[in-house]
């Protein structure tokens, strides 16, 4: 079972003593990171930095203190004018400033179902906000609020080092401007069992700087000040795990706002197959000899797998030469191709080894699984 999940957070109109300690208790049997309900089944720079500040009259404000490599309260101080809380009639998640006039980019599930929210920013003020376009498949979204002169951070679009230092920024439990802090623990994660509810929880980067819910959609930055992801979901300690967070990587976020900027979708290569996990029961049914792979449980009808000779009851054992050890390995490989690619498979069918190629789609825009 998935223990994944991204849950929103009741929204509070003020958060008074006894309601904010209300809000705490009823949220700590929450497992996911954002703030919105009902919650989902689971849970190189782009651009220089910020210069100024708006003030809540519009005008620009002092620019903020250049901050030492490593100086976590000036870093802080410095990004907290480009994160913002999101409210919805259901929730609350957080922001993070995408441009100067008022783009702000966070997650999907943070949004979900609305076409107006509610942008709060660091200085207090909060103003209304639209819901420009979104993306399931990347569980990501742009909103635009009716403000100007938003100081924008860098995007680094470099994956960061395992080790390197990390700070969350967000509103976790609608504890508006937190900062959180830890080191990025690893790369390229994708979190098991999640293939057959969501395609976003592949390919991430995982944190132990500690992320709740209400940071879904807010910033982890490294120790220049750069954005280096946006907040997606942690584990829970319920689930036995301590500190187990998961980021998209800035790389994917700024390449997927500017793709809904262009059109207002996203492109996304589609391979038209639902994979499974390969357990040593289902090899035996199958009557294969096969200790890794992906089985394929079902294959759309004249899509490209089946247009490739892929029948259900396959196992994909690589896919260009890399070895599919899970059906989250199969979704991040995909990720990383584009429509029109044509990639080759290596497939145990029983007794047979075959070598089959899938001519890669567009993803259907009613299809974000």
């Amino acid at each position: 079972m998935n223990t994944v999940t991204r849950r929103a957070l009741p929204r509070p109109d003020r958060f008074r003593t006894a309601a904010g300690a209300a809000l705490l208790t009823a949220s700590l049997a929450l497992t996911g990171c954002t703030g919105s309900t009902p919650p989902p089944a689971p849970s190189g720079s782009s651009s220089p930095g910020p210069t100024s500040t708006a003030t809540p009259d519009g005008t620009a404000a002092p620019a903020p203190a250049p901050a030492e490599e490593g100086d976590i309260p000036q870093l802080v101080e410095n990004l907290a004018p480009s994160v913002v809380t999101i409210f919805t009639d259901g929730g609350l998640g957080s922001g993070v400033v995408y441009s100067e006039d008022g783009l702000i980019l966070t997650n999907e599930h943070v949004v979900r179902g609305n076409t107006r929210v509610e942008v709060a920013f660091a200085d207090g003020q909060r103003v209304e906000g639209t819901v420009r376009a979104t993306d399931p498949v990347t569980d990501l979204a742009l909103v635009q609020a009716n403000r100007t002169g938003l100081p924008k951070p860098v995007y680094q679009t470099n994956l960061p080092r395992v080790g390197e230092g990390a700070v969350v920024l967000g509103s976790p439990l609608g504890f508006e401007n937190t900062a959180t802090a830890g080191i990025i623990s690893g790369l390229h994660r994708s979190i098991p069992g999640s293939a057959s509810n969501s395609l976003s929880l592949v390919d991430l980067i995982q944190t132990d700087a500690p992320i709740s819910p209400g940071n879904s959609g807010g910033a982890v930055i490294n120790m220049r000040g750069e954005i280096i992801g946006i907040s997606e979901a942690y584990i829970p300690p319920s689930a036995g795990a301590v500190a187990l967070g998961f980021a998209i990587p800035a790389a994917t976020a700024v390449e997927v706002a500017e793709e809904l900027l262009a059109d207002g979708t996203a492109e996304h290569a589609y391979l038209g197959l639902t994979p499974g996990e390969l357990t040593p029961q289902i090899a035996g049914q199958l009557g294969i000899d096969a200790r890794t792979g992906v089985v394929v449980l079902a294959v759309d009808d004249d899509g490209p797998a089946a247009r490739a000779g892929i029948r259900p009851g396959d196992v994909l054992e690589s896919l260009e030469g890399v070895d599919l050890t899970a059906p989250e390995k199969l979704l991040a490989e995909l990720r990383n191709r584009n429509p029109g690619d044509t990639v080759g498979f290596k497939v145990k069918r029983q007794d047979q080894s075959l070598d089959l190629k899938a001519d890669l789609i567009a993803r259907p825009t009613s299809n974000t699984r």
